[in-house]
């Protein structure tokens, strides 16, 4: 069995250095200035408790307590005529604040209008699931806990979407490594061959962000392709590309990229 090593530090292994980078802002109009704006936060505010609103980017944006996310939804879509649930997820500010500041983004077609509602919760808090309410919300609350480990309660499935059900760790946390770790790297050799094999395969890459172009075994070397092991120069000669392998199929013409041609004309 390999020794363990402590995956407390894992964010310090990473070479990326802006994983904290906050963009700068974009200037906040006051709700007042925009007419329907005005009134959609009226509505809400006579619903619930508003901590703070703004027009940002010609869209309102409303932070509200994260116990009226439900009664919020609820209210912009039968109340305002807010019908679509474009998107919502999570973003990590546990370094910062010690938790997820979580949105709704809310599409008017009607008022050709957009409303983003926002909340904080604290690490290890759930939020209200609004599948109910929209059924896009279904996926969308599965991946935020998938990624992130925050649970929707009231979901009538909240299992990983993306992940396998038994994966450990949240892969959008800022503090999960870019390569993952050491459940990361066996996981699949772990389980398809057993832990017993692991000094004979050896651990998977999963840092996808790096290409090695004389990497003749990963195909990264396109127009200048050589045999597996082949020892890279650097000098290759261009390869022309083909559409096909060597010989053809049956009964389908070869087709070279030098015939190809360029349509200008889209109506064509």
């Amino acid at each position: 069995m390999r020794a363990y090593k402590p995956k407390d530090n894992v964010q310090a292994k990473a070479y990326y250095t802006d994983r904290y980078y906050v963009s700068p802002q974009v200037p906040k109009l006051h709700v007042e200035s925009d007419e329907i704006f005005a009134a959609d936060l009226e509505a809400i505010k006579a619903k619930v408790d508003v901590l703070d609103a703004y027009i940002q980017v010609e869209q309102m944006v409303v932070f509200i307590n994260p116990s009226d996310n439900y009664k919020v939804l609820e209210l912009l879509r039968d109340e305002c005529d807010y019908t679509q649930l474009s998107e919502m997820s999570a973003i990590d500010w546990l370094a910062d604040r010690g938790g997820f500041e979580i949105f709704y983004q809310m599409l008017s077609m009607n008022k050709r209008k957009r409303i983003r509602i926002k909340m904080f919760i604290n690490k290890g808090e759930a939020v209200n699931s609004v599948e109910k309410l929209f059924r896009s919300a279904d996926w969308s609350e599965r991946e935020m806990f998938d990624m992130f480990g925050i649970e929707a309660n009231g979901h009538p499935f909240m299992k990983r979407i993306l992940m396998p059900y038994d994966w450990q760790g949240y892969p959008l946390l800022k503090t999960y490594p870019l390569q993952g770790d050491e459940f990361a790297a066996w996981y699949e050799v772990d389980k398809i061959y057993g832990k017993e094999a692991r000094d004979i395969i050896g651990p998977e890459l999963r840092d996808t962000a790096k290409v090695d172009r004389y990497d003749s075994e990963r195909f990264a070397r396109l127009g200048h392709e050589v045999p597996k092991g082949t020892k890279i120069t650097g000098n290759e000669p261009k390869n022309e590309q083909n559409y096909q392998e060597e010989g053809g199929v049956f009964m389908i013409k070869k087709f070279d990229k030098k015939d190809s041609v360029v349509v200008d004309d889209p109506q064509r």
